[in-house]
């Protein structure tokens, strides 16, 4: 049975049709703005569904469908802006690798945008397999790290990258201000002296560590952000009862860093598994944290907050620094978070997944 409608999902004409247009759309956004139209969305939706009782149309066809899924139009715009930097499409001022530019709008070039709907018909699919075969994490957030290994693998890139410093972890070439020379005959060493007929070759430089943001990669500070996103989304849940709404507040918030506004957070990892806990364990059941008190359940969202944003920032430090692509570290932090409700479920802590698909 579930097979058959997986087969009926994958082979939706109209749905396949439309995930091209939203992949496309995101790329001539850039996967950034595309991201934050979801924010938008979300928030009209639940604030429909507030009134109403009903955000179906606009939370889960367009919000979370086609035009505005991040699996799709977000995916899609990492993924082309991923191929326009390989071709030599873009060129700015952008201190990392341009393959990580996605706050930049790709336009209308026909290729970069055909990689964007191909994109966004893969994320689609994955979006639509983790969903109806009931995988117990965030479909649409497993489809964003999904096809960000894929547009690596594809589009040529490494997986990781060149780790330079001690290690994985270690942010201090990027403290230091250490500088590799991109040139034609590939990379020099960070810190490392170039031979005149090199220097003269030399394209531009880039960071030897890209954190994915500059302002939010201590391990303090990440904690504490985590602390105040996480009892921010729990609180909006407990008092609309809508794990989705501080989600797409954060997400929208992402307005003011997409326009240049300096040291704005990333939070909609920490509020989307926070809500979806505080919820939780306030439901009805027969579990350990089953109908507990709003302050019980703020504060298990505030540990969700926390163990999410870090989960985001290590993620950051294998998949993000070292690369050349964004693969983003918090649809990374929503699937552990999301999986973290699902364990805490089958394991008899938690009544409820809210949201979350179980098997």
């Amino acid at each position: 049975m579930v097979l058959g409608e997986l087969v009926e999902a994958l082979l939706d004409l109209e749905m396949l049709i439309a995930a091209f247009g939203g992949g496309a759309f995101g790329a001539a956004l850039g996967a950034l703005p595309a991201f934050i139209f979801t924010g938008f969305m979300v928030i009209a939706g639940e604030a429909s569904w507030l009134v109403s009782s009903d955000a179906v149309a606009i939370r889960n066809n367009v919000a979370f469908g086609p035009p505005f899924s991040p699996a799709i139009s977000f995916a899609g715009g990492a993924a082309a802006t991923a191929y326009a930097a390989r071709r030599g499409y873009i060129d700015t001022a952008f201190d990392y690798h341009e393959a990580k530019n996605i706050a930049y709008a790709l336009g209308t070039k026909p290729d970069v945008l055909a990689v964007g709907g191909a994109f966004g018909v893969l994320g689609y699919v994955l979006q639509v397999t983790s969903g109806t075969l009931g995988l117990p994490w965030d479909p649409i957030a497993m489809g964003v790290v999904l096809s960000a290994l894929f547009h690596r693998l594809i589009l040529g890139y490494s997986i990781i990258g060149k780790v330079r410093g001690t290690g994985y972890f270690d942010m201090t070439p990027f403290e230091r201000e250490e500088t590799r020379t991109i040139t034609d005959g590939g990379e020099a060493e960070a810190g490392a002296e170039t031979e005149p007929e090199a220097a003269a070759a030399a394209q531009s430089s880039r960071l030897a560590v890209e954190p994915w943001l500059p302002h939010q990669y201590e391990w303090d500070h990440v904690a504490m952000i985590g602390l105040a996103g996480g009892l921010l989304g729990g609180y909006t849940a407990l008092v609309t009862e809508s794990p989705f709404l501080a989600f797409g507040i954060s997400a929208a918030s992402l307005v003011f860093l997409n326009c240049g506004v300096e040291k704005i957070p990333v939070t909609h990892h920490i509020t989307l598994p926070s809500s979806t806990a505080a919820l939780a364990v306030v439901a009805s059941g027969d579990a350990v944290l089953a109908g507990t008190s709003n302050e019980v359940a703020l504060i298990v969202a505030a540990v969700f907050g926390i163990v999410c944003a870090l989960f985001g920032e290590a993620f950051q430090r294998v998949f993000y620094a070292h690369g050349d692509t964004h693969w983003d570290p918090p649809a990374a932090a929503i699937v552990f978070g999301t999986i973290l409700v699902a364990v805490a479920y089958f394991l008899g802590i938690f009544p409820t997944t809210v949201w979350v698909p179980t098997p």
